[in-house]
């Protein structure tokens, strides 16, 4: 019967792709056919679009149906086949003019390849989760929240904390002493009762219009909230739910917990350190007062993890799905208490100075000192169980080097992949490949270098080092600066529009301290002069901008700097005066779009 039922699983699942496919098929050429419906309408004002561009559409469905959607590359800038249809010139002519001037058209390579990507990455999550903490306070609840939000936002599911005590203090203005949590006053509970109410309904409204997973940050100490919870979030939201209690009972982490939230909790932001600390441990008492601990039988209907004292053991019960394993994966990683995290980018490479990206050089004279400079700045900190992590590439290696530590190669820590793009400088991108220059700066977080990787990929494949990351106590990471982006964006809660342009110099040491509300961060530079290789988001990202405009905001090379003081007659600031702009006129424009149309035709 087993048996049985695996086969009809089996077939299920093909049927499943089967349909898939078809219907992305499908779904490109109705896309196609519309798109060629505004060429050869019969209204006026498209009237001189010939219809033949119905056989470009009708050809290139034939070309999805065999090929993966993320595999088709129309709109390449390298495109260069014969086409038999030249005769038809005013048309190519036409055709390229309505997509150059008309901003709601996309490229053909969006209507018949990039669009199915966005598609796919709009919803991770079928069904929205509601993560539930639960534990007395000073156990790490709110750090926890914290850091399991910035990794499922990390990791691209859209998760968002929804912590009652904010609630608390928007209704009650005043500092909220001990008298305010005591289960006997009726009027206070009262209180109490309505902003965890007020929380739940604000965190169901956004799991259900645009939220994937919610975290619900308060105490939930009694079974009875607890039950309310349940039945409110799955019965009357459908939402699956998952429990996480953290239990403490070791005097030094509950004193270091305390310690640090009197320093950095909202609630004590005016109130003196003495009277802060006498008075969060009398709340603790009364809060202790109605405990009830999730019980592994009274509660076995529930799925939830147990946590005792930051992770010397755990107790699982009744995980459904991809993203509670996620969740449980990453809480048995973690660490509450305090440590400290080192980042730098290797030394100024030789590549560095001729602003190319990739490769594998060696350091350039100033990198050199760099590492010097940072084996001594090390030694400083005085970290007796330091560990140095590096890249595989010789750069981070030997940036390392000189530090007194044991050492590790991180194939993940390698840089991102830049596929055809390897050991080019930006203007030879922007000369070669614009279309994919352009592309990259319209959505740099998921574009993916041909034959290369994207900051998504990236994301994935730096997973494992999180996790490690979350583990040691006091680690020097030695990086790239698109790997170092994303550890950043990690720790600082970065979205993914932000990470590809978090600025992270050369010889700069980025010194993090996560805390129950935050992390802090101090970069520290080290005094060796280095190339700038940061390029933010130009203003004109369309492909059909003009060179200039695309090297806009590009670094310059550091080996022609007796050339920044030369006049020069173009209009960028950032493109080196000794090559000149390409003009492109509309006779190349029209040769270049009938390029991509024959890609499709033939």
């Amino acid at each position: 019967m087993s048996e049985m039922n695996s086969t009809n699983s089996t077939n299920s699942v093909n049927e499943v792709e089967l349909d898939v496919e078809q219907a992305s098929a499908t779904s490109a050429t109705t896309r196609a056919s519309n798109q060629a419906s505004v060429f050869s309408s019969n209204s006026s004002s498209n009237s001189e679009f010939p219809a033949d561009i119905s056989s470009a559409s009708s050809v290139a469905s034939e070309s999805v149906d065999h090929t993966p959607p993320n595999e088709i590359n129309f709109y390449r800038s390298e495109c260069s086949i014969d086409c038999p249809n030249h005769h038809n010139k005013p048309f190519y002519d036409k055709f390229y003019q309505h997509l150059a001037h008309n901003d709601s058209l996309r490229s053909l390579s969006d209507i018949f390849g990039r669009t199915f990507i966005t598609a796919c990455r709009d919803k991770l999550v079928r069904t929205p989760t509601v993560i539930c903490m639960v534990g007395l306070p000073a156990r790490g609840k709110t750090y926890i929240s914290k850091k399991l939000a910035r990794y499922l936002n990390w990791i691209g599911v859209k998760t968002k904390v929804f912590n009652v005590g904010e609630y608390r203090r928007e209704a009650f203005h005043d500092f909220a002493g001990k008298d305010f949590f005591d289960p006997v006053n009726a009027e206070y509970v009262k209180i109490r009762s309505q902003c965890a109410q007020k929380a739940l309904d604000d965190m169901c409204s956004w799991l259900t219009n645009e939220g994937e997973v919610a975290i619900f940050d308060a105490t939930n100490t009694s079974r009875e909230r607890r039950d309310l919870i349940y039945e409110f979030c799955t019965k009357q939201y459908c939402f699956k739910l998952f429990f996480v209690e953290s239990i403490c009972d070791d005097p030094k982490v509950i004193s270091s917990n305390i310690k640090e939230v009197k320093v950095s909790s909202p609630d004590y932001k005016n109130v003196d350190s003495e009277t802060a600390v006498s008075d969060f441990v009398e709340r603790i008492r009364l809060y202790e007062m109605q405990y009830e601990a999730i019980d592994d039988k009274l509660d076995k209907h529930y799925s939830f993890i147990k946590i005792f004292n930051v992770g010397e053991r755990f107790i699982v019960n009744r995980v459904l799905g991809h993203i509670q394993s996620r969740v449980v994966y990453f809480l048995m990683n973690i660490r509450v208490l305090p440590r400290t995290i080192y980042l730098t980018r290797h030394g100024e490479s030789e590549m560095n100075l001729d602003q190319r990206i990739g490769g594998d050089p060696l350091l350039s004279t100033r990198g050199v000192q760099y590492a010097e400079k940072l084996a001594e700045f090390m030694k400083k900190e005085n970290l007796p169980d330091l560990i140095v992590w590096t890249s595989q590439f010789k750069r981070t290696i030997q940036t390392a080097s000189k530090i007194d530590a044991p050492k590790e190669q991180w194939k993940a820590l390698n840089e991102i992949d830049a596929g055809i793009c390897e050991g080019m400088t930006y203007e030879e991108i922007a000369m070669k490949y614009p279309d994919e220059f352009a592309m990259r700066d319209q959505d740099k977080y998921h574009y993916r270098y041909p034959g290369g990787e994207s900051y998504q990929d990236l994301v994935a494949r730096l997973e494992p080092v999180i996790m490690e990351l979350e583990r040691q106590e006091s680690v020097l990471v030695v990086c790239h600066q698109a790997v170092m982006r994303c550890i950043l964006a990690y720790f600082l809660n970065k979205t993914a529009d932000e990470l590809p342009y978090l600025k992270v110099p050369l010889h700069s040491v980025l010194k993090l301290k996560p805390l129950a509300y935050g992390c802090q961060f101090e970069e520290i530079k080290l005094s060796v002069d280095a190339v700038n290789t940061h390029r933010d988001r130009p203003r004109n990202c369309k492909r059909f901008r003009s060179f200039d405009e695309a090297l806009e905001t590009a670094p310059r090379s550091d080996r022609n700097a007796d050339i920044k003081s030369t006049p020069s007659t173009t209009t960028s600031t950032n493109v080196p005066t000794t090559k000149s702009s390409p003009k492109i006129n509309n006779s190349a424009k029209t040769d270049d779009l009938i390029n991509h149309i024959e890609s499709i035709v033939i």
